[in-house]
């Protein structure tokens, strides 16, 4: 059988990591790079494998990338520590594993988001794929500060099993979040040469609403489905407006 590495990147994630690791022990080997965390993190993880490396942030990709050169297996699933593999996942993966033959590197899986205790169906957020089962020699992280994803050669298939995600701890936390994200991904624009405009503060926001909302039928999960849909155009707006400081800053 081909052997499985799990990468997973942390940082305080103590009350998230105990139920990851738990979903993936099965596998033949965890590793995780710890950006130094201050709370019960690491003490956790040390109880599941002894393959805890710690490391300064730099970004997701970097970090991550550290993680898929510590695995030593063919095979690696990157999940984040507020991820669990579900059991049904958990025999399909075994499946290609168990595989004579390989018909692909890599392999999308797609998320259950839960939001405030529930399983968000629309909006864009089901099935929400990610590449994350892949041969090891195959795959590399894209070089990017926010929304990094690993760079697969050859083909790729869809899994039917899903990874359940749980995100946000409450509103407080969503909007902390989007904080961080968002000034990730202004940066990200600016260093590219983007500029912060009015048309983007305007227009972009509202149709990212419609788009959620409506088009992608987050009216469907009812009021979860609307603050879902809100705080999505608010993360448009302020990344655009984080955008636009940074242009002024530059012509002061």
């Amino acid at each position: 059988m081909n052997k499985l590495s799990v990468i997973i990147i942390t940082y305080n994630e103590q009350e998230n990591i105990r139920g990851c690791l738990e979903s993936v022990k099965w596998s033949d080997e965890i590793v995780i790079v710890d950006a130094f965390s201050s709370d019960r993190t690491v003490e956790i993880a040390r109880e599941f494998t002894p393959r805890v490396f710690q490391n300064r942030w730099t970004n997701f990709s970097e970090q991550k990338n550290l993680a898929l050169g510590k695995a030593s297996n063919g095979w690696v699933l990157n999940i984040d520590a507020d991820e669990m593999v579900t059991p049904e996942l958990k025999e399909e993966i075994l499946t290609i594993l168990n595989s004579q033959s390989q018909s692909f590197n890599g392999y999308y899986i797609a998320r259950r988001n839960h939001y405030l205790g529930k399983w968000i169906r629309h909006c864009g957020w089901y099935p929400d794929y990610k590449l994350r089962l892949f041969l090891r020699e195959k795959g590399k992280f894209n070089e990017r500060m926010v929304h990094e994803s690993v760079l697969v050669e050859g083909r790729k298939g869809y899994l039917k099993s899903c990874l359940n995600h749980y995100s946000y701890k409450d509103l407080s936390d969503h909007l902390s979040k989007i904080d961080k994200f968002s000034s990730l991904a202004a940066r990200e624009m600016f260093i590219n040469g983007r500029k912060g405009r009015v048309f983007d503060l305007l227009f972009r926001p509202p149709v990212k609403f419609i788009n959620m909302y409506l088009i992608k039928r987050g009216y469907l999960d009812g009021t979860y489905g609307f603050i879902v849909s809100i705080i999505g155009s608010f993360y448009v707006f302020m990344k655009y407006l984080k955008l636009w400081q940074l242009s002024r800053e530059r012509l002061d």
